[in-house]
């Protein structure tokens, strides 16, 4: 199928004391030319100072409905078991009406232990982190097919991982859009294990978007052979340092400006 090459920006909502400069990277980003701006979902800084400045996720994602205007808006991703799922799906609807249906709605089995013992949630094992999240997508979708007013669109799923058996299988049952921590090899096996799971749900594999990190334009055109067409850049406070970024958007604009077909 046809899809358009894509470049997203994470801004790692971490290490910046002052909420200004979050929303400064954000406009900077949306004037750059980027397609899609996420966060994280996380309590704690990832990197730097383990207790540093940090921001929650889906009171910015409101805040950057109303900030931007034209970017697509999401978080890679947030975590499966934070939220009763009911509300997850309500939130997402909520961001999906304010921002004009500019919202992706990125969501993971969650990994980062710290975040879940410091704030009283069960962190079990990897095992029974996917299998709640399963339970969790059946649910945020019934609950986005009763909510009253309706999204204003059908909300894209992005399911971030890459384990072969069980989130590959959710991907291919849930996700619109798929994000891969993986290599470029690994892209490439993930990929088919992928196309046999979305045969055997009877969904076509090219439906659902390949997502990588941005490797750098020497090595972006051999993931685009693999099947990724959207690339996101990261960058943390207190700087949110956007060269990176705009070298992305420069190659976008400068080899792919049209769709390219039969990549995904």
């Amino acid at each position: 199928m046809t899809r358009p090459v894509r470049i997203g920006f994470q801004l790692q909502p971490q290490q910046a004391p002052d909420y200004a400069l979050i929303r400064d990277a954000v406009l900077r980003a949306e004037d750059l030319g980027v397609d899609i701006v996420f966060n994280w979902d996380h309590f704690f800084p990832l990197y730097g100072d383990p207790d540093g400045a940090h921001f929650e996720c889906w009171t910015m994602l409101g805040a950057w409905a109303e900030q931007t205007e034209r970017v697509e808006i999401g978080a890679l991703v947030s975590g499966g078991g934070y939220r009763n799922p009911d509300l997850l799906a309500d939130m997402a609807r909520t961001v999906d009406h304010i921002s004009g249906g500019r919202l992706i709605l990125g969501i993971g089995g969650g990994w980062f232990e710290k975040d879940y013992d410091r704030y009283g949630y069960e962190f079990g094992t990897a095992g029974t982190r996917l299998r709640l999240l399963g339970d969790n997508l059946a649910r945020i979708a019934s609950r986005l097919r009763e909510l009253n007013p309706a999204p204003t669109r059908h909300i894209p799923i992005l399911i971030g991982g890459g384990g072969e058996r069980k989130t590959l299988r959710l991907v291919a049952e849930y996700a619109d859009i798929w994000h891969s921590f993986a290599d470029l090899d690994a892209l490439v096996h993930k990929s088919e294990v992928l196309a046999s799971h979305c045969a055997d749900v009877g969904r076509e594999p090219g439906r659902i978007e390949r997502s990588v990190a941005w490797p750098g334009r020497d090595t972006a055109p051999a993931f685009l052979q693999a099947g990724a067409t959207l690339f996101t850049v990261s960058a943390g406070g207190p700087d949110y340092d956007l060269t990176a970024l705009a070298d992305a958007v420069r190659w976008r604009d400068e080899r792919y400006p049209e769709p390219l077909a039969g990549l995904a």
